[in-house]
Formats: C-alpha cells, sequence, structure tokens
C-alpha cells in the first residue's frame, strides 16, 4: 500500500463549496491511517486538510507517516488569491522522505544496455529488472494558473456549487455544449516543480535532479468538477527541463489528457451511477539513443524515469509499482464505473464522526495502456499492460479520499490518496 498527495493534471477549477444547513463546514479534516509494505515496513500517519476562512476556495493540509526506518512529510497549500488579482491563484506543494528502499525501473545513470537485453522500464522488460537502495527522495512543486474570462468565468472565476450528503443540493442540470468560449471553465498553468533523489549505494551513492517548468491550458464542462457526474474535460501541456544547478540534461515533454463522464442517474441501492472515462498521451520530443562500439545502447536528453512517459502507480495502471514503465512515449486509457450507496453505514458511527463522511463510493476500474520507443500508431496500440481493481471512496466534506485495489500480471497494489485518480 502506498500513500501520496499528488494528483492530476496540473490545472484545476477554482470552486467555493457551500454544505446546506452545515455550520461546521471549514472544520480541519483529520484522516489517520497506517499501511505495510516490502519497500517501507510498517509506518503509521496521519493527513489533515482545512480550507480557508478567508477565502473559501483556498485549502491547506499536510501528512507525515513514520516507521522503523521510513519517514516523511508533506506540506501544500491550494489557490490562494492575491487580494490585487481577481483571476490569478497561487499553489505550492512539496514532501520530503527518507526511505529504506528506493526501486528505480531503469538503467543506473550513463550505463550501456547490450543490443540483445530490454531496456529497464521498457515495455518488454522484467519486473525484476530495477536498482534499489536506500535513499532520500525529496520534491516541490511551485505554480500559478489564470482562469481565463470566457465561459463560465466570464464574470466570476470562482464556480460556486452547494452541496447536501456531500452531492449536489439540487439535481444537476445537463451539461451544455463543449465550448470554452461559452460553457465550461478554462485554466493556464504555468508550473515550476523540483525533485531530488539520492541513491546510497556500495560505491557511495549518486543523486538525480530535476529542474522543470510546464505549461498547460485546461479546459473543464462537467457538473461538479470535484466529483463529476457528467461532461468532460482537456488538458494539454509542455514541460521542459534546463541543464541548472545538478539537473544534468535537457529535456522536453508533450502530454494531452482527456476525460468523458456519462450519469446512469439513481437505482434501488445507489444514489449515483457514473461512467468515468479517461485517456492520455505524452511524448518526449528531446528523447535520443546514442550507441557504442560495440552496438550497446544509452538514453540521452530524455526525461527520468519520474517524469515524462511513465506509466505505473497511483494514477496511470494502478496494478504495477509506481513509474514501472518509461519510454519516449506512452498512451493510457482507463474506465471507472463509480456508484455511490445511497445509504451510509458510517453516518452513525461516533468514533468516526470527526470525519464527516458524507457518502461512501464503490468503484470498479480497468486500466490499459504501454509505453513505446516511438509514437507510431502500429507500436502504441499492440502489446498492452492491463489491470483490473476496485475501490472504495470517501466523499468529506466536498472532496473524495480514495482506497483503490488494483491486479496486473506482475501483482497487486494499494493506493491510499485524495482525489479521483481522473
Amino acid at each position: 500500500m502506498h500513500s501520496v498527495v499528488v494528483a492530476k493534471p496540473s490545472a484545476n477549477v477554482k470552486i467555493k463549496v457551500e454544505r446546506v444547513g452545515d455550520s461546521l463546514a471549514n472544520k480541519a479534516i483529520v484522516l489517520p491511517y497506517f499501511f505495510s509494505t516490502q519497500d517501507l515496513g510498517f509506518v503509521l500517519g496521519a493527513a489533515v486538510r482545512k480550507k480557508s476562512e478567508s477565502q473559501p476556495y483556498m485549502s491547506y493540509g499536510a501528512t507525515a507517516f513514520a516507521g522503523a526506518d521510513a519517514k516523511a512529510i508533506a506540506l501544500g497549500m491550494w489557490n490562494y488569491r492575491l487580494e490585487s488579482s481577481e483571476r490569478l491563484f497561487f499553489s505550492s506543494i512539496g514532501m520530503l522522505g527518507d526511505y529504506p528502499l528506493l526501486r528505480a525501473h531503469a538503467p543506473p545513470p550513463n550505463k550501456y544496455i547490450p543490443a540483445d537485453v530490454p531496456r529497464p522500464g521498457s515495455n518488454d522488460s522484467s519486473a525484476n529488472d530495477f536498482f534499489a537502495s536506500e535513499g532520500l527522495n525529496n520534491w516541490w512543486d511551485i505554480k500559478a494558473e489564470y482562469v481565463l474570462p470566457i465561459g463560465n468565468a466570464k464574470k466570476n472565476p470562482i464556480q460556486t456549487y452547494k452541496i447536501s450528503g456531500g452531492l449536489l443540493y439540487e439535481p444537476p442540470e445537463e451539461v451544455a455544449s463543449w465550448n470554452p468560449l461559452e460553457n465550461g471553465t478554462s485554466v493556464v498553468v504555468l508550473r515550476q516543480f523540483n525533485r531530488y533523489q539520492h541513491y546510497k549505494t556500495e560505491n557511495g551513492g549518486f543523486d538525480g535532479s530535476v529542474h522543470a517548468l510546464e505549461l498547460g491550458i485546461y479546459h473543464n464542462n462537467t457538473d461538479f468538477p470535484s466529483n463529476p457526474s457528467q461532461g468532460s474535460s482537456q488538458y494539454f501541456s509542455a514541460s521542459y527541463n534546463v541543464d541548472l544547478f545538478k539537473s544534468t540534461n535537457d529535456w522536453s515533454f508533450l502530454e494531452f489528457e482527456a476525460s468523458k463522464y456519462f450519469s446512469f442517474g439513481e437505482s434501488d441501492y445507489f444514489k449515483q451511477r457514473i461512467l468515468a472515462m479517461n485517456m492520455w498521451a505524452g511524448y518526449s520530443p528531446s528523447w535520443d539513443v546514442v550507441f557504442d562500439g560495440e552496438g550497446n545502447s544509452k538514453v540521452i536528453d530524455n526525461p527520468p524515469f519520474l517524469e515524462g512517459a511513465s506509466l505505473g502507480g497511483m494514477n496511470r495502471m494502478r496494478g504495477y509499482r509506481q513509474n514501472r514503465f518509461h519510454d519516449k512515449a506512452a498512451i493510457y486509457a482507463a474506465a471507472e464505473y463509480r456508484m455511490t450507496l445511497d445509504y451510509n453505514p458510517l453516518a452513525n458511527l461516533d468514533w468516526i464522526k470527526f470525519l464527516k463522511i458524507d457518502r461512501i463510493q464503490t468503484v470498479l476500474f480497468v486500466e490499459g495502456g504501454r509505453v513505446a520507443p516511438t509514437f507510431n500508431s502500429n507500436v502504441l496500440f499492440s502489446d498492452w499492460k492491463v489491470d483490473v481493481g476496485g475501490s472504495v471512496r470517501l466523499i468529506l466534506s466536498g472532496f473524495v479520499v480514495r482506497f483503490d485495489l488494483a491486479k496486473s500480471d506482475e501483482g497487486t497494489n494499494m493506493w491510499l490518496m485524495f482525489g479521483h485518480p481522473f
């Protein structure tokens, strides 16, 4: 099981959620948790999240966990708006972690791979082909988002939603047709993101760093962005990393993501039944391969395996380890059937009332995709990796906490995270 606090895409709709008849809507949500993994051992942790009193669309939070050999802490602030700017919002999140085992499904730095051996992390590579050691994994993001004065945000960049029992207070109207100039919310984002990893090996260890910029545009035309039941969203971005500080090479990356939601209404046991679909594609134009005199190959000018065209982990291909697959290009598709229970069996349990669990959602999902050394469709749409899974999701004060369990041909993984994967 893995606990993480990162979600995609990088931009989001600025929303204000009002709980009908609830005077305690802005109280902090505290979520204790524990898990045990082969890499980290047994750890205990807790997460807290609270909305701002002065800016109801803003929130901040933290999480920390510790075990015998692992420890980490994360802090975040989302959607702070400067008083001097109506449409400009800032967010920042970072995490410091010291782990007994860091795995990298990638070749060690500057190592050539024999011609007859699949590169670690490629689509045909073995799950056992990785290097691992004790080490540090620290990262932090800073981003600025500008809500465009078009569509639903033409007059007000902040969308207000009234909820009761975790769902929209009034039945949502049919989502208007896709036209960014008239409907939905469009957001431009500039993100500066950093990562520092240090692997402690017998030979003294080595470092890896990222200091990159991402420029993207996001359009959301759904009925309720934090838990949509109908409509669609799209995101396109370009990222670039410069040879700066401890970053060792320049690289670039392009990505496109789209989601679509269909509502099947209520049933005898479910308040909502939603089919959610997602696709994502990524490509690194800078990625190149060089060869030595014996035909062995080495990749240069590539995003590290933690970035770029990677699959596996908390959001994409959950049945595989985090960043299990990595290459020049990637494609991914997923479908989730989300069923929100009409009855909440946790509502009357006194010992967890502090969590303010409004609804419970059960989810069945299937995912597929692959990474490839080219963006050729004949390659990308062949030999896909597939996983299936289920999820229990808690709707608390207008946001979602999910517990996902996914199975693939390489094992079973469980993930704990805030927010839907898409």
